[in-house]
């Protein structure tokens, strides 16, 4: 079964589409990766930020109930308390900047950025889906982009 994810077309369009959706990784892992198992540029760019934005409406819906489910366990509570940091950490832009600075906050391909931080902040700030999702898509396919030229340059459009 695994050798079909990497032997055929479709099994790498899928392949990269998931990994796109693995926090940490997301889209600035999956791009490469998706090159890598033999996609086009173009291919995997696309696939990868569809895969990206798949969990991005589930953590803004949810994300809230989740960090209070976490709080009632000691665990848990240690890592609610870091996410709720992390999303803190970014208060200042997304007061400052609105939807430029939720934007920037997902463009910029850093470690501590992307889709599931820009959805945490989004959440927990109590941003609209119908501001947030969209603001978010933008900032994901900036990401892309940055990702996609630095990677394989106007090359790879040819």
């Amino acid at each position: 079964m695994f050798n079909w994810l990497f032997t055929t077309y479709a099994g790498k369009l899928i392949c990269t589409f998931f990994i796109s959706m693995v926090p940490v990784i997301e889209l600035r892992g999956a791009l490469p990766i998706g090159v890598g198992m033999g996609l086009t540029p173009v291919t995997a760019l696309i696939v990868s930020i569809l895969g990206n934005m798949v969990p991005v409406p589930f953590i803004i819906i949810f994300i809230r109930r989740i960090l209070n489910w976490m709080h009632r366990f000691e665990t848990f509570s240690k890592i609610a308390d870091k996410l709720e940091a992390k999303a803190a950490k970014h208060e200042d832009k997304l007061v400052k900047y609105e939807t430029l600075g939720l934007f920037l906050l997902v463009a910029v391909p850093l470690p501590g950025t992307g889709a599931w931080t820009g959805s945490l902040v989004a959440a927990l700030f109590d941003l609209r889906l119908k501001t947030a999702i969209p603001t978010i898509f933008a900032g994901v396919v900036a990401a892309g982009l940055i990702v996609f030229f630095v990677t394989y340059g106007v090359v790879a459009i040819a």
